[in-house]
């Protein structure tokens, strides 16, 4: 093997491996002691066709809440987008992730 196959060989192998966290969490709850803060406001962009506005919300990322900006998603006919909410159970709170609902 040449110096720079294991170079490319080398390069996939971390690539893979770093990218491997984000893909795998995508589907982890979310359950914290901390409440999120209050939303920001955000200015709403007009509408467009074909498209839904989905709203910023605050997610949880290592040991803080960060805010995500809201964005325009394609729509899905006969679907309707339900935001992304935090939800206390006792003293917890729970990430409810945004979704497409009939």
């Amino acid at each position: 093997m040449t110096t720079r196959n294991k170079w490319l060989a080398t390069l996939c192998v971390t690539a893979a491996v770093s990218l491997a966290p984000a893909v795998s969490s995508a589907g982890v709850n979310i359950d914290v002691d901390i409440a999120p803060p209050a939303p920001r406001v955000e200015v709403v962009p007009p509408n467009r066709a074909g498209y839904v506005w989905a709203p910023g919300y605050w997610d949880y990322r290592g040991h803080d809440h960060v805010w995500v900006e809201g964005r325009l998603l394609r729509e899905h006919r006969g679907q309707h987008w339900v935001p992304e909410r935090w939800e206390q159970h006792g003293s917890k709170w729970h990430m409810e992730r945004g979704r497409w609902e009939r």
